[in-house]
């Protein structure tokens, strides 16, 4: 044998696969740039200018926040040994104990009901500190996709206070129940990458965050403008291709079921993104580079959940399906819906990822293929509904599941707010929203004067040549050129 593939202690002991290893840190590095810079670039581009730093920053600090509240506690809370059937035990994933081991999911040993073992405990050939970042990701991404409901008027002080607080009461428990070894994960629902651990969640929790937090001033309602479309595709590329890390990584293997997932990932995402298009032509008359972007994230949220399980024409019916419902729901539902109309939803966080992901699970329930169930799932005969034997229990399966995903995220959502409330206010104070970044960071995205701000000579005035300080004549915009943004 290769010396390359021979036991080497201590780094490389004999149960380590090195490719598994290595894509499992790719996959993971994937994931984390869809974050960041990803989705950091994506909200500061796709905002009104006056709230790009502050859109940025809510991001970042999300990313750095997670990382620590994860490796502190949560992680083990989310994948660690069971404390109650829908929660694990928190503790510390730091130490060197723990994460030079082989990597295991200690819950997810599934048993027949006459107590023999159906499938054996998940231990993937890499060590802990590998499924520790990787699952670290997914967290980061989903605190962040919460953060889209919110933007242009939460209070800083007031979203630093959230991220941690749902972190560990609301992430962790649908995390555990699908993915860590709860009941869900062994009544055999499929959550394949996070079409509910992730947007499921993310998509409801925003929307009633959206609701107590209470609206954007009525100006950015009415007009809300990208102030850079460019910069918010490149952040949309990076969130699209990071996608193949994220439905890539989830079978902890670099396997059969990861290459079918990489492929089905991109033709939901293409197919979705052309039938949005396609509706925007024939509605409004053009095509919109915004929902562009709109389309090409439905049709990654709603393969998320099957994407490993359902064969590659499935792909592109979910792709389609994904392009057209959360359209209808976000074009036309909405502006007849009153609640919709009342919750201010910055980016629409609820269409694009609660629609979309409980599209996609419900979906699953349907297209999922016994063959390739067979390759990842604990139950085995898992189907979806319309492949015959069980598949239509699966379906209810998938329902049932959205509804407690649903249910704790406006419940825990709900109580944390209120309780953050009663020490910091949820919203901006008008002044601040009628600035913006300036107001809230003593910083501003572009050394650009205009966006509409009233002309102040005290900040904006020459100097004369006594030293004195006085109107600048140039009172339209900057000097020696206007710039109309």
């Amino acid at each position: 044998m290769a010396s390359a593939y021979q036991e080497q202690l201590p780094a490389s002991p004999d149960w380590l696969n090195k490719g598994d290893n290595a894509w499992q840190m790719t996959a993971a590095t994937l994931v984390g740039l869809q974050s960041m810079p990803g989705l950091v670039i994506l909200y500061a581009s796709i905002v009104k200018k006056k709230w790009a730093v502050n859109s940025a920053f809510m991001a970042l600090y999300a990313f750095a926040a997670v990382l620590i509240c994860w490796v502190l506690v949560c992680y083990r809370m989310a994948f660690g040994d069971q404390l109650l059937p829908f929660w694990g035990k928190g503790a510390p994933a730091l130490g060197q104990k723990f994460l030079i081991g082989q990597a295991k999911v200690p819950e997810t040993a599934h048993y027949y009901k006459n107590g023999k073992l159906e499938k054996a405990m998940e231990t993937p050939f890499f060590p802990m500190a590998s499924i520790v970042y990787f699952q670290f990701t997914f967290a980061a991404i989903t605190m962040i996709l919460l953060a889209g409901s919110v933007l242009g008027r939460m209070n800083i002080k007031a979203w630093m206070a959230f991220v941690p607080l749902w972190l560990i009461f609301s992430y962790t428990v649908g995390a555990f129940s699908l993915w860590g070894g709860g009941f869900l994960y062994h009544w055999g629902v499929i959550d394949y990458s996070g079409g509910y651990v992730i947007h499921l969640s993310s998509g409801i929790a925003g929307f009633t965050a959206a609701y107590w937090v209470g609206p954007r001033l009525k100006s950015d309602r009415e007009r809300f403008p990208p102030n850079n479309v460019l910069l918010m595709l490149a952040g949309a590329g990076l969130l699209w291709m990071g996608w193949s890390g994220f439905n890539g990584g989830a079978p902890y293997a670099a396997n059969t079921a990861s290459s079918i997932a990489v492929l089905n990932t991109n033709i939901c995402a293409a197919t979705s993104l052309l039938v949005w298009t396609s509706l925007d032509v024939s509605f409004f008359g053009k095509p919109s580079v915004v929902g562009a972007v709109q389309g090409m994230m439905t049709g990654l949220v709603c393969i998320t959940p099957g994407a490993g399980l359902v064969q590659s024409w499935a792909a592109i019916v979910m792709g389609m399906l994904s392009g057209s419902i959360p359209w209808v729901s976000m074009m036309i539902l909405h502006k007849k819906s009153s609640l919709l109309q009342k919750v201010d939803d910055t980016l629409g966080v609820f269409h694009t990822h609660a629609v979309a992901g409980l599209l996609g699970g419900l979906l699953t329930g349907l297209f999922a293929e016994p063959t390739l169930c067979n390759l990842l799932l604990p139950v085995t005969n898992s189907r979806g509904a319309f492949y015959g034997g069980n598949g239509g229990v699966q379906f209810l399966k998938q329902l049932v599941a959205a509804l407690f995903v649903i249910g704790w995220n406006l419940v825990s959502t709900t109580i944390i707010l209120l309780v953050i409330q009663l020490f910091i206010p949820l919203r901006m104070p008008d002044e601040q929203l009628e600035i913006g970044d300036d107001a809230v960071h003593g910083e501003e995205a572009y050394a650009l004067w205009g966006d509409g701000e009233k002309y102040d000579p005290t900040r904006h005035g020459t100097q004369n040549n006594n030293g004195n300080s006085s109107v600048s004549p140039y009172v339209s915009g900057a000097r020696g050129v206007t710039i109309n943004l």
